[in-house]
């Protein structure tokens, strides 16, 4: 590797880890290690996939029905048209996986995190789409910090492609701030996640029945 090279991707991993570093600040708790040590089990591995797979279609669906809704805002329609394209490469890339591995892909019960996130989304124009876009926010945030959180804890080849989606779901984090910040300005962006994080906590914390990839702890 060239001196240049290796300076940038020195350069590349700082940003990263200021980004990272940004997102765990903005979310009100960190990923319960009981979650982490029932999602690195081998036995709940083909679960965990299909249920990735299944959070990045419905993420990308996010991005588009949005794009659908407000076509009169232009800098939300080329970042959501990007943000669509990369979470279906992401579903692509998990469901490679699943089939090199001869995983079947089941159908799954959605957890009750971004239903629940949703319902603080209110109704009118146009709190309805900050609402929206602070719930995207929260979510991506949120997948980010797993992924870190969760990578050095699989085997090389699921470390490894973890560890290559926090950049694009970081920047998926800034995209979806940015955005509600841009439409409401950033004091109303402020007191609105000041009601909304405490709920997302309070997902990320209370034991789940179901393993799914914003679930809960397991419950015992």
């Amino acid at each position: 590797m060239t001196t240049s090279a290796a300076a940038a991707k020195r350069s590349d991993g700082d940003r990263l880890a200021v980004d990272l570093a940004a997102l765990r600040a903005f979310l009100p708790c960190a990923t319960p290690a009981a979650w982490l040590q029932a999602a690195a089990d081998p036995a709940n591995l083909a679960l965990l996939l299909a249920d990735h797979a299944n959070c990045e279609k419905k993420a990308a669906a996010t991005a588009l029905n949005l794009a659908y809704r407000y076509t009169g805002n232009y800098p939300l329609l080329h970042k959501l048209s990007r943000l669509a394209r990369e979470e279906l490469r992401h579903f692509e890339q998990v469901i490679a996986i699943m089939e090199r591995r001869q995983m079947t892909y089941p159908a799954l019960s959605a957890s009750r995190y971004a239903r629940e996130l949703r319902a603080f989304v209110r109704a009118e124009e146009p709190e309805r789409l900050v609402d929206t876009l602070l719930v995207g926010a929260v979510i991506e945030a949120r997948s980010c910090e797993r992924f870190a959180a969760l990578a050095p804890l699989l085997d090389t080849e699921l470390e490894a492609f973890y560890r290559s989606l926090l950049r694009s779901e970081a920047r998926h984090f800034e995209d979806y701030l940015g955005l509600a910040q841009s439409v409401a300005g950033p004091v109303e962006v402020e007191a609105r996640l000041a009601l909304l994080l405490p709920q997302e906590a309070l997902l990320i914390e209370a034991p789940d029945a179901d393993l799914r990839f914003h679930s809960g702890p397991p419950r015992v």
